[in-house]
């Protein structure tokens, strides 16, 4: 057992990529309100954005570690977001596991020093450092970024899909132990699900051993609330060993927001995006427009997504990656004054709380959904890929608070969404009746969201007795 610093501490060792990293530095600034010090492990090139969001907090303290060179990663990529494609993303995931020897010198000066930490937080990618936390008798604990809901599926899907390859992929699955507030089909499974069943495939085998490592670790962190769980918290710990508790303490970008000293630092919005979403006088009336950072779009379809917003009629603002994709035949100049395409970064939560966003066609990325749930925006749900059709279908169909988008595959040239499925799901979601009933129940559940990191709240009861229960096992 680890000897305990005179002064409670936890590491945080967050996967290289932004929607895996932010939640981390917002459980790291809740620790913080809470008097417990944090210190992050990170890389060189990931360190700089993370020092950013985290300017004027003390008790937060990062540590750099060398990203590996390896043969098949384009030398400089310490983030997801700088892979050329998502081609190497599986060398990238590959590099990570050579971050173990480093990880374990900082643990071994840590040790010297009489300082090991009460626990490590490290994401579920971050597989290995289990048995390095074992190796120095500090717990572990996992970090998924995906809802309980969709991590349950996944699992369980894992474990039973034998049961289900008879089947129709289009007849509803049952899934033993698991009660879903939806019908699911093979269909509806994301494809990376369905991939990491294969034991040849090597994303299948580094699956398979991150999973092996992450049912073994002493505890899971979840960002989100079990308010909206749909009673999956206990079926999910169920698939742990060693009696391993799932610790619901979302949604965590709340948190400095309720401490009444929020210190977030954020990036200056381009002064024309904030002065168009001041000037729209109409509460609500905006759709933001954002698929995520991992998804390309060709131009092809982003034509079709300018195109059906343009015939929809309804002020937007469209967020895009594409280096390449002009807008076609003077789209942009037609719509001034009634649409914004924005092609730098935006700080997706600010958008979502201002008064004049009324909703959001999203990729339904956890972090994207638990921002809109928590700002009261309903979504237009466009899932694309990992688990986010699983996000989707819980938040238009579980949940009541969003829409999902018609598909079709039979466009070519890239396209998945035509102008005529967008300018239709637009309508309805925000001047239709259905959309009005998603935004009712998006604002219900935003209160609750707030309430639920507020003192007395489920989530912020469940930081507590983490933080309790930590602390005390190794004061020992």
């Amino acid at each position: 057992m680890a000897s305990a610093p005179s002064t409670p501490y936890v590491v945080i060792f967050p996967f290289m990529a932004y929607g895996h990293t932010l939640p981390l530095l917002d459980l790291s600034k809740a620790l913080s309100h809470r008097k417990i010090k944090v210190c992050i492990i990170t890389t060189p090139s990931n360190a700089k954005s993370v020092a950013q969001h985290l300017a004027n907090y003390q008790d937060i303290d990062l540590i750099e570690i060398p990203f590996p060179t390896i043969d098949g990663l384009p030398q400089g990529c310490e983030n997801t977001s700088q892979l050329p494609s998502m081609a190497f993303y599986v060398p990238f995931l590959m590099a990570t596991k050579k971050l173990q020897t480093p990880f374990e010198q900082v643990l071994q000066g840590m040790r010297e020093s009489k300082s090991l930490p009460i626990c490590v937080i490290s994401d579920f990618f971050l597989g290995w450092t289990l048995s390095s936390c074992r190796s120095f008798g500090v717990p572990r604990l996992v970090f998924h970024g995906m809802g309980v809901l969709s991590m349950s599926i996944s699992k369980a899907v894992c474990v039973h899909m034998p049961h289900t390859k008879g089947k129709s992929v289009f007849d509803p699955i049952e899934l033993p132990g698991l009660k879903l507030p939806f019908d699911l089909s093979v269909s509806e499974l994301p494809a990376q699900l369905i991939q990491a069943t294969d034991e040849k495939d090597p994303f299948s085998q580094f699956i398979d051993a991150v999973g092996e490592a992450d049912i073994n670790s002493w505890g899971v962190i979840v960002n989100s609330f079990e308010e909206i769980e749909s009673g999956t918290v206990s079926s999910f710990e169920a698939f742990y060993e060693n009696g391993a508790r799932a610790w619901c303490l979302g949604p965590l970008l709340l948190y400095d927001k309720v401490e009444g000293v929020e210190k977030h630092i954020s990036h200056n919005q381009p002064s024309k995006l904030m002065q168009w979403l001041n000037d729209q006088m109409t509460l609500g009336s905006v759709l933001y427009v954002s698929f995520g950072t991992q998804a390309d779009l060709s131009d092809a379809q982003l034509d079709e997504v300018g195109l059906g917003l343009e015939e929809a009629g309804v002020p937007f603002l469209l967020v895009v990656r594409s280096t390449t994709w002009s807008p076609t035949n003077g789209l942009e100049e037609r719509m001034k004054g009634k649409g914004l395409i924005v092609r730098e970064w935006v700080d997706q939560r600010q958008i979502l709380s201002h008064r004049a966003v009324g909703g959001f066609f999203s990729h339904c990325g956890w972090n994207s959904v638990l921002e809109s749930i928590s700002a009261g925006v309903p979504i237009l749900a466009w899932p694309m890929i990992a688990e986010q059709s699983l996000n989707a279908k819980l938040i238009a169909e579980g949940l009541g608070a969003g829409l999902g988008i018609r598909k079709s595959h039979d466009l070519g040239s890239g396209i998945e969404v035509s102008r005529q499925a967008v300018c239709e799901g637009v309508r309805e979601l925000m001047e239709g009746e259905k959309g009005r009933d998603a935004r009712e129940r998006a604002q219900a559940l935003g209160r609750v969201a707030w309430r639920v990191v507020q003192e007395g709240g489920s989530s912020n009861q469940a930081l507590k007795m983490l933080i309790d229960q930590l602390c005390a096992c190794y004061a020992q």
